[in-house]
């Protein structure tokens, strides 16, 4: 059976709509920050802030050349910050390499750290802690696991990647002990020497490894269930553009062996957007409650 991604993200895009509409008070705001003409960047920004239009997310994005400084965009960051107007703010990665990823991505505000990257927001989400942001992709798989009933107390989960973006943050939420979690995990990565036989005990199969069509059939046990995040693109001359965009599963000989899969596109992509647009809507929401309980101490 196929878990179709884009489904559940318009559902959850719908509510947050509904929510959008029915507040009195000023449209949410995520500031996005995009360096340089990178085309898979430019086309993700795009994505992103097409989706916040959509459902009355006001988006502001601060585009510059790939000859910014470090300062600059450091100094774009702290405006960002103090700006009571802004309720998110999204970097788009890559940055060049002469800018400093960790430091800006730490400049950012905790409290309008949508993406769920900065220090504080990765400690409150390994201790179980619910009022931090979480990194959109890990939280979007979980939502997924959750709106399609897999109940994964007991299961046996194998992530493969340990990405700081995917791979550790996902089983931090996988092990918790709350709902969506609850699972024994382990996760593999490209040095792992046992991966085909891990996949193969595995009941939840996340593969965020960045190799296309990596996961083959003979790594899945009948009856598993497989979620792909990978977004690779490979050369296809059958097709128009002379290339097609396929995950890091071998999904056609994969899909037989399992009760749930995800498809590429279609699966995981959607639900990271539509994370991003929950996480910015919940920013928005806490600086709202926050401002109406000033004015009540007045």
């Amino acid at each position: 059976m196929i878990i179709d991604g884009k489904k559940i993200a318009d559902e959850i895009q719908n509510e947050l709509k509904r929510k959008i509409n029915g507040s009195a008070t000023r449209p949410p705001c995520l500031a996005v920050i995009l360096v340089g003409n990178h085309p898979p960047s430019q086309i993700y920004v795009s994505r992103k802030t097409h989706a916040c239009e959509s459902i009355g997310i006001h988006s502001m994005r601060h585009h510059f050349p790939d000859t910014v400084t470090e300062k600059e965009i450091l100094e774009t960051v702290e405006a960002l910050n103090k700006n009571p107007a802004v309720d998110g703010i999204l970097i788009q990665l890559p940055l060049p390499t002469h800018i400093s990823t960790m430091s800006v991505l730490h400049a950012i505000d905790p409290e309008k750290d949508v993406d769920g990257f900065h220090p504080y927001n990765v400690g409150k989400m390994l201790i179980g802690e619910t009022d931090g942001f979480i990194p959109c992709t890990p939280l979007g798989i979980k939502v997924l696991i959750q709106r399609s009933s897999i109940d994964l107390t007991g299961k046996h989960a194998v992530i493969i990647g340990r990405s700081n973006i995917v791979g550790k943050p996902m089983a931090a939420l996988l092990m918790q002990p709350s709902e969506g979690g609850n699972a024994t995990v382990t996760v593999a990565h490209s040095k792992t020497s046992n991966l085909k036989e891990l996949c193969l005990m595995a009941d939840l199969i996340i593969a965020a490894i960045g190799r296309p069509l990596f996961l083959t059939a003979d790594m899945v046990k009948e009856g598993a269930i497989v979620i792909d995040v990978g977004q690779n693109k490979i050369d296809d001359p059958n097709n128009v553009k002379g290339y097609r965009i396929v995950g890091d599963v071998d999904y056609i000989n994969v899909a037989p062996k399992c009760s749930l899969i995800t498809p590429v596109p279609g699966g995981v992509g959607p639900m990271t957007i539509a994370m991003l647009l929950h996480n910015t809507f919940h920013s928005y929401e806490r600086r709202i409650a926050q401002l109406h309980q000033k004015s009540a101490n007045v």
